[in-house]
């Protein structure tokens, strides 16, 4: 496989620019051996915080930040994910390493921090042109994506200094009623599916089954991918939402991320990864293989892929929010009003035939 499809950057976003001159001087007092011109790009496709790749010299560096105008700071703590990464790297080896914390808000206007450049192949919407994606390849590939995620729901957090990270005893009723509250301090349109969705979700709460390490942003285009052998993970990227919580949750919002050949032709039309091409596990496989590689009983996985697609719901409508109030020039968002409505759509069908496959057939 060439490296031709390494993941690259493009050219910074009208007004999501970085002020160069303030970085070079901060660097240089901060990183010895880290002197001279920076020049940026930017990786564009993501949704959340804001990724840039800095050359400087001959290395090559990535700084994330927050979103310009984001109000949501316990989800774009720069300090908190700069820490995981830290004690990540010693238990856990595919995440970057990480290099540099700044909290002084001078220098960027928001916290930040530079990690190592992972470099390998990012699946999207869309494989890059050429670039085959077998229906053999896709299977192993999504084989080994749910058994990386029991590999880190197995990891010993403790062991790696982040025992007080999260707080896993009411884990998921505070996700319920929380996800819940943020999306009423978002909302933009009345979207009545949606109202059924939390009142389902409010009523069918259930009690934790253990507390693992959970990412809560694990899909394919968090991966970086051997641009040798395309099933083979060299990373795990995006660990801001990271926390100690019930690992059924996170397998949860992996299948919200999941869209099936069987699900609405809409939907496939917006799927942000390419879960839908031949070969690829859908929902219920990937349920099963969970169980049966990390032993733990999915039978209520209902309940966790209609709370995953609310929340991805929550989240797409609070970066909607904050495009409508001109936050946000990216273009992209103004879409994501349609993506709530059938996000909402998929949950209420799944709730009406009780299973998270073959949503669309009578």
């Amino acid at each position: 496989m060439s490296t031709k499809w390494i993941d690259q950057p493009t050219i910074v976003r009208q007004g999501e620019e970085l002020d160069t001159a303030k970085l070079e001087t901060y660097l240089s007092q901060h990183v010895p051996d880290l002197g001279g011109p920076i020049a940026v790009e930017q990786f564009r496709s993501g949704y959340s915080n804001l990724t840039y790749l800095l050359h400087v010299g001959e290395r090559e560096l990535v700084l994330r930040r927050p979103p310009f105008g984001a109000r949501i700071k316990t989800a774009h703590d720069m300090g908190r994910e700069y820490r995981i990464l830290s004690h990540l790297a010693g238990v856990y080896p595919r995440v970057p390493r990480p290099l540099l914390y700044c909290k002084d808000e001078s220098v960027l206007g928001a916290p930040f921090y530079l990690m190592e450049r992972l470099k390998g192949v990012i699946l999207r919407a869309s494989a890059p042109e050429g670039l085959e994606l077998s229906p053999s390849l896709m299977r192993r590939l999504s084989k080994n994506f749910i058994d990386n995620l029991v590999e880190i729901h197995g990891l010993d957090y403790k062991a790696a200094g982040l025992g007080d990270l999260g707080r896993p005893a009411g884990y998921v009723r505070r996700q319920i009623e929380g996800w819940t509250k943020r999306y009423h301090n978002a909302r933009t349109d009345d979207i009545p599916d949606i109202e059924r969705v939390t009142a389902w979700l409010a009523e069918h709460i259930l009690p934790e089954v253990g507390a693992s390490l959970i990412h809560n942003d694990y899909k394919y285009d968090n991966l970086v991918l051997d641009p040798h052998d395309l099933s083979r993970i060299v990373g795990v990227l995006d660990w801001e939402m990271a926390t100690i919580g019930d690992p059924l949750m996170d397998l949860g919002t992996t299948l919200g991320y999941w869209v099936d050949p069987g699900d609405l032709e809409e939907l496939k039309l917006l799927a942000f990864n390419p879960t839908v091409l031949p070969g690829n596990l859908n929902r219920r496989q990937l349920a099963q293989r969970y169980a049966e590689q990390s032993g733990r009983d999915t039978s209520n996985i209902l309940f966790y892929y209609v709370y995953a697609l609310f929340k991805v719901a929550v989240i797409a409508q609070q970066i909607y929010a904050r495009y409508r109030a001109g936050f946000s020039k990216d273009e992209r968002f103004a879409a994501l009003i349609y993506v709530i409505r059938l996000l909402a759509q998929m949950a209420v069908l799944a709730i009406e035939k009780g299973r998270i496959d073959d949503l669309t057939s009578g």
